[in-house]
């Protein structure tokens, strides 16, 4: 990830506003080759907007993952259930490979916070 530094010396993402809104990058490709940039413009746009789709869907992820653990708590249960979350690293090393193991890892402690 690219980033900038302000005068606080703070990095920031130039794909984020304050808020944490994503911002269209308006990066100029530089290539010199006006089809070529506009193909990655385009390419860029649709990427920031799946980047948007997905934090979304984490966030609805986190929440639904919240409703379970309240549920297996008040039911005198406990928070994690490890026979599942092996369930969700593999299914997502299936999907993805290795990577997809370490993408699953970090859902899952997003969701349900460190172990």
């Amino acid at each position: 990830m690219d980033t900038t530094t302000t005068s606080s010396t703070t990095p920031t993402d130039p794909g984020t506003v304050a808020s944490g809104a994503a911002v269209p990058d308006t990066t100029p490709a530089g290539t010199g080759d006006e089809a070529a940039d506009a193909v990655i413009a385009r390419a860029r746009g649709r990427i920031d907007a799946l980047d948007g789709r997905i934090v979304e869907l984490i966030q609805e992820r986190m929440a639904a993952s919240a409703e379970v653990q309240r549920a297996r708590i008040s039911a005198g249960g406990r928070r994690v259930h490890l026979a599942r979350e092996m369930e969700i690293l593999r299914r997502y090393r299936d999907g993805l490979g290795r990577p997809g193991t370490a993408l699953a890892m970090t859902l899952l402690e997003l969701c349900r916070g460190r172990v």
